[in-house]
């Protein structure tokens, strides 16, 4: 595990604000009618504007900057011109910078339009998990005291964690060591340390934990095309408790 210093934090962080605008403003753009490479467009553009640079976009052959993940996609829905969203789908969107030498990674799911109360529902408690499972990232705690409290969580509401897709340490790569298991026991693995980096990123589906993967690689879809929510912060472990890079202490 590389542990980052209080330098190489501070730029991560700047990385993070970065890649939480561009969220936001994709967000706020995401509405009925709207094709995902629209939103694909407007997050490189935000993103270049502002001095980063898309860390998705050419990554083991990624095609763009953003992945848009809707519905009963999971994770690395690749945005298309011919898909447009419609009132009451669900949208994970996944968004990656590298800013000096750095790379900041986080997502949220968002409704679109009017969604029904049972996806209102998953997105909460999906929330919840990414919540919870920043609260455990101290000193002191072992790695599985995240994927232990995020699969306590969905399942006490009736929901299953993803199992085969994990989060993972993040630094001047995208993917560093340790992985983030969303599920598991607590108390084993490694001991966090300050100056870890970790991408946690609770992957919730409405039905049951498998995956489906399409024909292009990347798209990851429920096995039982029920719902999907997503949502990712890139935390660092300090001595004075967790920090949310690009959001702020918690």
């Amino acid at each position: 595990m590389v542990l980052k210093t209080p330098d190489e934090l501070a730029v991560m962080d700047r990385a993070n604000a970065l890649v939480h605008e561009t969220l936001r403003l994709v967000a706020e753009a995401a509405g009925p009618g709207v094709s995902t490479r629209e939103l694909d467009h407007l997050a490189e553009e935000h993103i270049l504007t502002g001095g980063g640079v898309p860390a998705f976009k050419g990554y083991r052959g990624y095609p763009a900057t953003l992945c848009t993940s809707v519905n009963d996609v999971i994770v690395h829905g690749i945005p298309s011109a011919e898909h447009k969203l419609r009132d009451g789908d669900v949208l994970g969107l996944d968004c990656g910078v590298v800013l000096d030498g750095f790379v900041g990674d986080a997502a949220i799911t968002v409704p679109v339009g009017e969604i029904s109360p049972a996806a209102k529902r998953l997105l909460e408690v999906t929330r919840e998990c990414l919540e919870l499972a920043v609260d455990v990232t101290r000193p002191g705690r072992r790695l599985t005291d995240i994927g232990a409290v995020i699969q306590k969580h969905a399942e006490a509401a009736g929901f299953s964690v993803v199992r085969e897709l994990v989060g993972h340490g993040i630094g001047r790569s995208m993917h560093e060591d340790p992985q983030v298991y969303n599920f598991g026991p607590s108390g084993r693995g490694p001991e966090l340390r300050p100056g870890l980096v970790l991408a946690i990123e609770p992957m919730v589906n409405a039905g049951v934990s498998g995956v489906n993967f399409d024909d292009d690689g990347w798209t990851a879809r429920t096995e039982d095309g029920k719902l999907s929510a997503h949502f990712e912060y890139s935390v660092a472990v300090t001595k004075n408790g967790p920090w949310v890079l690009g959001v702020g202490g918690t």
